[in-house]
């Protein structure tokens, strides 16, 4: 046979970096509004390229326009429990005039791919798209049943993609008792030594409406029940109010990693030593450091009508995030924080999650991430913010971040999320599709 009849069959390395630009392009805009595209655009996509190499994918709309896709990959022992790999396809909004680069276009420049979704997460979802289309084409299974599902909503908590999957769908996830997903199994350089952080825990969700209520009037009388100045007052409480330092068992194992890496001390009582092993994470400290405490930001404001009309009513937004385990705590302190003139509402909120790190699963992460990279060290930690595993852990399904990149020591990736000019390195991309392929096959 001449070398002219040989057909190359493309690799998960080969095809990565283009489904990456491929899904950036696709506009999944999700404002938290009900104004963006949907991710019906995007759906498809992936359920063209899974029935390209022969699967059968499902795609199901929670409302006209969110689609999400799930397909279910037979193991070579079915008879295990099912692993989950989910990602989601929609993406913060980008305003085009901060960006060097149109956020949609995914230029390559540099050795890297830019454009909205780049980290947050359309890079992961290709991994995992290019990485099952080559197991399939090849004809290997993974070694158990693997449901691979690609959720609508997640930037906007999940209500339509993977909340709404996990209570009107629930089936599909059957057998399933541990998932994969994003923010996690990226590295980062600590004294020179190249660390995966392994995402084993992430903070609860509270975004919360303060509502102020008061007197009504005109705005040159004296009024001492102003609403505005209620509202004033308890955001200012809120926003300054210093969260006392508390370490959960995933935030203890990585400073205490940390520390043998460094030399540094580690002492859990002293908040200066504790900040020093944070900021030895380099970029990665952005993520770290806020997983000591629990957080409270305001974020918006809205009261009156008139400059000469005091309101009966104003209301701010709060986004709130709190450590696993200590919700009650959290909540009380808030509650004593804005005072009697202000009522706490919840707008959305989910649950924080903490595991532990070992089992075979994270042996498997670890030992996929080590081949790839000999040498390099493996450490858990917490994600400040959430995702999708939250909507899962209803179902009794235990959560990873583990989207695997081996970036450079100077990339502030933790900056990227939902940042500007979001980009991943091509050599990353290809690496991840080489971890995640070694991790299906063996866990």
């Amino acid at each position: 046979m001449s070398g002219a009849d040989v057909t190359t069959v493309p690799t998960a390395q080969d095809e990565v970096v283009d489904l990456c630009r491929d899904l950036i392009r696709i506009d999944t805009t999700n404002p938290g509004d009900g104004t963006g595209p949907g991710e019906r655009q995007a759906a498809e996509y992936v359920v063209g390229l899974l029935q390209d190499v022969g699967l059968e994918p499902e795609l199901f709309e929670s409302e006209p326009g969110r689609a999400n896709v799930v397909v279910r990959l037979e193991g070579a022992d079915p008879s295990r429990p099912a692993l989950v790999v989910h990602g989601h396809l929609d993406v913060v909004p980008a305003h085009a005039p901060d960006w060097s680069v149109d956020p949609f276009a995914a230029e390559l420049r540099d050795g890297l791919v830019w454009g909205r979704g780049a980290v947050d997460m359309k890079d992961m979802d290709a991994m995992v798209l290019a990485v099952v289309r080559q197991m399939v084409r090849e004809g290997r299974r993974p070694a158990r049943d693997v449901v691979l599902a690609m959720f609508a909503d997640e930037e906007a908590g999940g209500r339509l993609g993977a909340h709404w999957a996990v209570e009107h769908r629930p089936e599909l996830f059957a057998g399933a008792t541990e998932a994969i997903s994003e923010v996690g199994g990226f590295s980062v350089d600590v004294a020179g030594q190249r660390v995966y952080l392994l995402q084993t825990a992430e903070k609860g969700l509270a975004w919360l409406r303060l509502v102020a209520e008061g007197r009504a009037g005109h705005g040159s009388q004296v009024n001492t029940d102003n609403a505005v100045t209620h509202l004033a007052a308890a955001v200012a409480r809120l926003g300054q109010h210093a969260w006392p330092l508390r370490l959960t068992p995933t935030v203890r194992a990585l400073l205490e990693g940390v520390a043998d890496l460094t030399g540094l001390p580690f002492d859990p009582e002293d908040p200066a030593g504790v900040d020093a092993l944070v900021d030895a994470l380099g970029p990665g400290s952005r993520f770290v450091g806020a997983t000591l405490r629990h957080s409270t930001n305001p974020t918006r404001l809205a009261a009156g009508y008139k400059e000469n009309v005091i309101p009966g009513s104003a209301t701010a937004s709060v986004d709130g995030r709190f450590l696993p385990g200590r919700s009650d705590e959290f909540d009380t302190t808030v509650a004593s924080l804005v005072g009697p003139h202000v009522r706490v509402e919840d707008l959305v909120r989910d649950t924080g999650l903490e595991v532990p790190f070992e089992g075979a699963l994270v042996d498997a992460m670890v030992a996929a991430v080590v081949a790839e990279d000999p040498g390099a060290h493996v450490l858990p930690y917490m994600l400040s913010g959430g995702t999708d595993n939250k909507s899962l852990s209803r179902l009794g399904i235990t959560g990873y971040g583990f989207a695997p990149l081996r970036l450079p020591a100077d990339l502030d990736f933790a900056g990227m999320f939902h940042g500007v000019d979001e980009r991943v390195p091509v050599d990353a991309l290809r690496f991840g599709t080489r971890v995640l392929d070694r991790l299906l096959a063996t866990c």
